[in-house]
């Protein structure tokens, strides 16, 4: 079991090389969400917890992220309209989702390889990246472009509501901790843990969502509406 986990680490590690050294995509020269056929999330799915970490310094940089003037979830609007289905499902079952990061700029892209690039600044290695050296986080966990940038990527969470309040699962890790603990079928997961993070794949599955194997949390919409084009307008 083990040599089997060893090599689907190493195979997800692979991947991820790979796409980070693929070709970019145009960056459309849409100026807001309107050109970009874009929405806020929270306008469709009544009950989402929005927790947009790079709009405020709660995330691996220690401070708001460039391009994040607001806390708000912008998406494709298929992308959303697939999403709040997932959220109305869940909300029957008493859960919701709660949500890291959804579409993000280009520029915030670039933001976090300048960051990364930044060897001396080691402000968060003790929570986001404790088992990694910071020379290594380039590519294989932060690459020089992203899905997020093109609408239809979401990092996410699941959570229990019991009354009036909703408390996050365990899922054995933190939001954005660049580690081999993160990878959803991590064998370093307990038994309950790797129960919530399938509950949370199951759900965003049955609405065309297929998730990132070195995160538990990032979800993408398949198909993309529009796979070859990135945005780069801030999120107001």
């Amino acid at each position: 079991m083990a040599t089997w986990h060893s090599f689907a680490a190493a195979t997800a590690l692979s991947l991820a090389a790979a796409s980070a050294l693929a070709a970019a995509p145009a960056v459309s020269p849409a100026r807001d969400p309107g050109e970009a056929g874009m929405v806020d999330v929270a306008t469709l799915a009544p009950g989402i917890e929005i927790d947009m970490r790079y709009a405020g310094a709660d995330n691996f940089t220690g401070h708001p992220v460039e391009g994040y003037d607001a806390p708000s979830c912008l998406l494709l609007r298929p992308v959303a309209e697939a999403l709040a289905r997932v959220q109305a499902r869940l909300h029957a079952e008493g859960y919701t989702l709660h949500v890291y990061d959804c579409y993000r700029p280009v520029r915030a892209v670039q933001a976090f390889v300048a960051w990364a690039g930044d060897l001396q600044d080691q402000s968060t290695k003790a929570v986001h990246y404790p088992r990694v050296e910071k020379f290594a986080l380039i590519p294989d966990y932060i690459a020089d472009h992203s899905g997020h940038s093109r609408g239809a990527t979401i990092d996410l969470t699941l959570a229990q509501c019991r009354a009036s309040a909703c408390k996050p699962l365990d899922m054995g890790t933190d939001f954005d901790l660049f580690d081999t603990r993160a990878h959803t079928d991590s064998p370093e997961a307990t038994p309950a843990q790797r129960a919530h993070r399938q509950r949370l794949r199951d759900a965003m599955a049955a609405e065309g969502f297929a998730n990132y194997p070195m995160e538990w949390w990032h979800f993408t919409f398949r198909p993309e509406p529009t796979p070859d084009t990135a945005y780069d307008f801030p999120v107001r």
